[in-house]
Parts: C-alpha cells; structure tokens; sequence
C-alpha cells in the first residue's frame, strides 16, 4: 500500500501543477490590478530623451493630471498605439512618456519616424523606473492625478475605441 501511494505522488504531483500552470496561462494580465493605485507616482531622478543634461523628478508630475506612457522603440505594440496617444495630445491632455529599457539614440529615431505626443520624456535605459511602478511590459500608462497620485492603470495597447470610452472619461474623472 505504503508502495503505490509513493509511486502515485510523482502523478499527483504533475497533476496539480498541470492545473496551476493551465490556470496561470488563462489569465489575461491585462486586467490586473495595478498595486500603485492610488499610491503617488514612484520617486526617480532621471534624464530626459532629449538632453542628457536636464534631470527631471516626480515633481513634473504634480500640478496638471497627466498620462505616464511606458514605451520602448523595441516595442511593436507602442508603434501602433502612437496614433492615439497623438489623439490625445491634441485634445489637450498632457503626456509624459518613459523611454523604458531603450537607448537613447533608438528612442530618438522612434520619435522622429512615429511622431511625439510627449510633453517630456523620461529617459529609462535601466528600467528602474519601470520596476518600481510594475511595469511588465510595453506599453502600459498610467493616469495621474494633479497631486501626484496615481488613479488609473492602462496595461498593453490604447486601442483607438478606448480613448473616447476609457482614457477621456477617466481624465475628465480626475479633472474635476
């Protein structure tokens, strides 16, 4: 008895983690819940894309709502969701973006050939930034307030329906 029940737990076992994994690989990570919200906007000290000389800190993110964009020229998705963050721009709302784990020269040449929506951009070569907001990937943005906090969490690519069904009501949420 003692003999089946130990030749049985390499089957048991390979049964409860083949129902682990096909639960892991079931979940749209798009929906997770960003535990930031709610939290302010990560402390950093960073340069821009555009001047290596000019260090920027959470305080650019204070005063006015604002939508953090994580990109990266690395990234395909980014290159199709530039159209909308375009849209955005032009209806007034301010973008910041976060060149994420990208060099300065390639984030430079996405910019010119994609066009730039961003009123700065954060140069993260590093990811640190990224890290400390969770970012699992690019793009992803973020929604924050005029204090500073973070109030809304976008992961994956802005779809054009969701600009005018998602992104403007949640400014317009945090405007007022």
């Amino acid at each position: 008895m003692k003999r089946r029940l130990l030749l049985s737990l390499p089957l048991l076992g390979f049964v409860v983690l083949s129902a682990l994994l096909y639960r892991g690989l079931a979940m749209d990570p798009a929906t997770r819940e960003s535990a930031m919200l709610g939290e302010p906007f990560p402390d950093f000290e960073l340069t821009t894309l555009a001047d290596p000389d000019r260090r920027v800190d959470a305080t650019l993110l204070q005063g006015e709502v604002t939508l953090v964009n994580v990109w990266g020229e690395w990234c395909p998705t980014c290159k199709q969701e530039m159209p909308q963050l375009q849209a955005l721009a032009e209806r007034g709302i301010r973008l910041v973006g976060v060149d994420y784990k990208d060099t300065r020269a390639k984030g430079r040449a996405f910019l010119a050939e994609f066009g730039d929506p961003f009123a700065v951009n954060i140069f993260d070569p590093e990811g640190r930034l990224g890290f400390d907001l969770g970012v699992y990937g690019a793009p992803e943005t973020f929604l924050v307030d005029a204090e500073g906090i973070i109030r809304y969490h976008h992961t994956g690519y802005i779809a054009p329906p969701e600009v005018t069904d998602v992104i403007l009501p949640e400014v317009a949420r945090w405007r007022d």
